[in-house]
């Protein structure tokens, strides 16, 4: 079966959990080419090549660590002419060249558009879908009622009419539409074969590094050491040590951490609770996906969720780092064996 794949560039995560799916779907035998852009068309074009074709995506813009309306609208409004001629020279490509049978979209616009000018059958397999499609079971604060709204907006638009909508999560929320199902988040390869230890490091991952004086709040809790990974250089301060990044490094060091730091992104936070690791989230400001993962992180006991780092917040997430090793010994997930079982499944009903 022809396949095409669509693949957000905002963010790595989305091309990580891609690559997963489109393995798996490869070896069904499944002819599948992939459109993105950015980092993330590197990335796939070195394990997938001659499969992936490259469009122009549209990224949001930060300021003093929050993401900017302002500054995305007026950069999205100066980048629309290029890229819209771009991706219709390649969506005009795409039809002369390949005939999907099937579309599938991790939250992306071009295959969205194709399949439905085209009328082919589409798929969505991502974690923002349960913002429209779910009864969101955490409280949301004044302060958040305008990025969930305007969230749900956007996400109700993408990927609208959908045959199925696969929502990869490491949570459940009670689903309030059709054609919709939960399975188990992506976990790559990489995190599966891993052997977990309880070491005597906190691994901390920055994909926003505007918070100044995070080194600074680190070094005030002198007992622990910090690996920290999103500044991408190498330094030592006291108990703080910036690294690199290298994946299988990063991967270690996570499986052998007693706990983590990070933001709210939903990759990450997904490989933590799968390989039982505390958490404690500070999402980016005004990205409300990332505000729901830590909110529920802290619903199910598997950590904590702050609106900034700090000493004394992280002091008081160490001191409860038993009660959440407890809580995330409950969980449990066999692999990507579910979401392949129900993928295979669907198509082998729906397009045999």
């Amino acid at each position: 079966m022809k396949i095409l794949y669509g693949v957000p560039s905002e963010g790595m995560g989305h091309a990580t959990r891609s690559k997963v799916v489109i393995e798996h779907l490869m070896n069904q035998k499944h002819d599948v080419q992939i459109v993105t852009s950015g980092r993330a068309f590197s990335f796939l074009q070195n394990h997938f090549p001659d499969c992936v074709h490259e469009i122009e995506g549209y990224h949001l813009a930060y300021k003093n660590a929050k993401v900017s309306m302002v500054k995305t609208f007026f950069k999205t409004l100066k980048d629309a002419p290029k890229k819209l001629q771009i991706n219709f020279n390649q969506y005009k490509n795409l039809l002369q060249n390949f005939s999907p049978d099937l579309v599938i979209s991790d939250f992306e616009s071009f295959t969205h558009f194709f399949a439905k000018t085209q009328k082919i059958p589409l798929i969505s397999i991502d974690n923002i879908q349960m913002l429209n499609r779910c009864k969101l079971e955490i409280d949301i604060p004044a302060t958040e009622k305008n990025n969930f709204n305007l969230a749900k907006s956007i996400t109700k638009a993408k990927v609208a009419g959908a045959s199925h909508y696969f929502i990869s999560s490491f949570f459940e929320a009670p689903i309030m539409k059709n054609n919709t199902s939960f399975v188990p988040p992506i976990i790559r390869g990489e995190i599966l074969k891993s052997k977990t230890s309880k070491g005597n490091h906190v691994l901390v991952y920055q994909t926003s590094t505007s918070q100044n004086d995070l080194i600074t709040q680190l070094q005030k809790v002198k007992s622990e050491q910090f690996l920290v990974f999103g500044f991408n250089k190498a330094e030592t301060h006291a108990n703080v040590q910036l690294k690199k990044f290298s994946e299988s490094e990063f991967v270690k060091l996570l499986a052998d951490a007693k706990a983590v730091i990070c933001n709210g992104g939903y990759s990450f936070i997904s490989e933590a609770v799968y390989l039982h690791k505390p958490i404690c989230s500070v999402p980016i400001a005004n990205q409300f996906e990332q505000f729901v993962n830590a909110a529920y992180v802290q619903k199910y006991g598997f950590g904590r969720h702050f609106n900034q780092f700090t000493a004394d917040s992280i002091k008081a997430f160490l001191f409860d780092l038993t009660k959440f090793e407890s809580n995330l010994n409950s969980y449990q997930q066999n692999g990507n064996k579910k979401l392949f079982a129900a993928l295979d499944n669907w198509i082998a009903h729906n397009l045999r």
